[in-house]
């Protein structure tokens, strides 16, 4: 699996590497234009002639950099998820406490998600389109959630015995609670849903014990 922290265009590893800035561009366009026309179209029924006329580029451009429409889609997926991983990177530039460190990760997200929703729609064909692409996209998000959790333990944080099924469990609430309240609607701000979302982590939904 290609490394975070190397750029968009280097983990594309179903592209001709661009040489040039503007064949970085080009690429760049095309990518763009992909997440427009299957976030829209769907795989299935978008093109390369959509994908080329929505970047302004011609055609011959496509296949300097993709051979197919599956090509890009693939390339895309893997775009999409170094961009979610960029976004949680930069929220977390600065040391923070367990709890909050899941809570800035989560508002990253979901401002990223509500910025971009088409990323929705493109995961869920990828599990169909590209199943191992699907696949790495989650196990990767689990592995870095599951990081961060062992790393609250370690700093006594955390309480002892989270693990990966923990991450994946984590995963899923932000997973669906973005599809909620950035797809489907506007109606509760990044923070706030991510506070709540934080709330259930710091106190469970068990009544608490009569004394």
């Amino acid at each position: 699996m290609p490394p975070a922290d190397i750029a968009p265009e280097e983990r594309l590893a179903s592209a001709k590497t661009p040489r040039t800035e503007r064949g970085r561009k080009t690429l760049r366009k095309l990518l763009d234009a992909a997440a427009v026309e299957f976030g829209e179209r769907g795989f299935h029924e978008a093109s390369i002639t959509g994908i080329t006329q929505r970047a302004g580029t011609a055609l011959g451009s496509f296949y300097t950099y993709f051979d197919s429409k599956d090509e890009i889609f693939r390339a895309l997926v893997d775009d999409l998820s170094g961009k979610v991983r960029q976004a949680a990177r930069e929220a977390l530039r600065e040391p923070l406490p367990a709890l909050e460190t899941e809570r800035a990760a989560l508002t990253a997200f979901l401002q990223f998600a509500r910025d971009h929703k088409e990323i929705y729609r493109i995961i869920d064909e990828c599990e169909f389109v590209d199943p191992a692409s699907f696949r790495i996209h989650y196990e990767s998000t689990a592995r870095r959630i599951t990081e961060r959790l062992g790393e609250g333990v370690r700093k006594g944080e955390l309480r002892e015995g989270l693990g990966e099924a923990h991450a994946w469990a984590i995963m899923g609430m932000n997973v669906f609670l973005g599809l909620r309240y950035t797809v489907w609607s506007d109606e509760m701000q990044p923070e706030d849903v991510a506070e709540l979302a934080n709330s259930i982590l710091r106190k469970g939904i068990a009544a608490p014990e009569s004394s």
